[in-house]
């Protein structure tokens, strides 16, 4: 008697320790298949876009459309290059973004240093009226900068599409937080060492901070890597056009657009911006996840 009782007693054991296992294992499988399915949905624009630029003309308009070409039209990305002077677009896009971010990189981090770890008159202050500046609408500002790009005959060269954009407050306002979470401890004890406060940024507080430089780089190169109404305003020359301008030209031409070798255009243009974000996903991430925001 006794042993069916510990018989019984073991069974409801061992039943009531899988079902809270069974429990947990349908409730992750339940949110796998939430989180695929909005993965699918915020990635079905992308593989349509992939899918088009495969397509020929007819078969773009076919109904019911297909998600498999009947026919790979790999010609539509040649056309992209001989209907639009399209490398040229390329190449105007990558050195403005790339002196942007470099140049956005370095002023917001001395700037950033020089909030976070030095200590002047006023600096609180004028703090919040640079960070102020964020709630400005670029839209706003447009007239008295193209005024000024005008001024210094800046219109149709290079430095109107990159000096505008070498400052950015956000990005001295998140490389600051960073900095300010180094303990102070850290650089006494360099400056004991005989470590000057340029060393101290370059040699210790920068690796610190890989992950919020790397954030910062990327929203640098994407913002203007994607940029449209301030190219398109002080650009006149095809020769000075940059990527997004230069899409509206397969956009309503002489035979109508053409979707595959627009579609096959807009990939192209993506494709740097996905390669940056893989290269730099691990510290992005790690940015998003460890970074403090202490209170300014």
């Amino acid at each position: 008697m006794n042993s069916v009782i510990m018989a019984r007693s073991g069974t409801n054991r061992r039943q009531g320790s899988i079902w809270p296992r069974l429990q947990q294992i349908l409730y992750d499988a339940l949110w796998y298949i939430i989180v695929v399915a909005l993965a699918l949905v915020v990635m079905l624009p992308f593989i349509w876009m992939i899918v088009t630029s495969l397509k020929g003309q007819t078969e773009v308009f076919a109904y019911p459309p297909t998600w498999i070409p009947q026919q790979f039209h790999w010609q539509n990305y040649l056309e992209v290059w001989r209907q639009a002077p399209f490398a040229r677009y390329f190449l105007n896009s990558t050195i403005v973004a790339l002196a942007v971010t470099i140049g956005q990189l370095t002023s917001c981090i001395l700037a950033a240093f020089a909030f976070a770890r030095m200590n002047f008159k006023g600096k609180n202050t004028m703090f919040l009226v640079f960070l102020s500046t964020t709630m400005i609408s670029t839209q706003v500002t447009l007239v008295p900068s193209y005024l000024i790009m005008k001024t210094f005959d800046w219109i149709d060269h290079y430095p109107a599409l990159i000096v505008p954009f070498l400052a950015n407050a956000f990005g001295v306002f998140m490389i600051r937080q960073s900095f300010r979470t180094i303990p102070r401890e850290l650089e006494e004890a360099a400056k004991l060492d005989g470590c000057g406060r340029f060393r101290f940024l370059v040699q210790i507080l920068l690796p610190l901070c890989k992950p919020i430089l790397a954030s910062q780089a990327l929203f640098a190169f994407m913002g203007n890597w994607n940029s449209y109404l301030w190219p398109l305003v002080v650009t006149n020359r095809d020769e000075m056009r940059t990527l997004q301008i230069g899409l509206r030209y397969f956009v309503s031409g002489e035979g109508g657009t053409q979707w595959g070798v627009y579609m096959a255009a807009a990939l192209l243009v993506s494709l740097p911006v996905i390669f940056i974000y893989f290269f730099v996903q691990k510290s992005f991430v790690e940015s998003m996840a460890s970074t403090g925001l202490k209170d300014i």
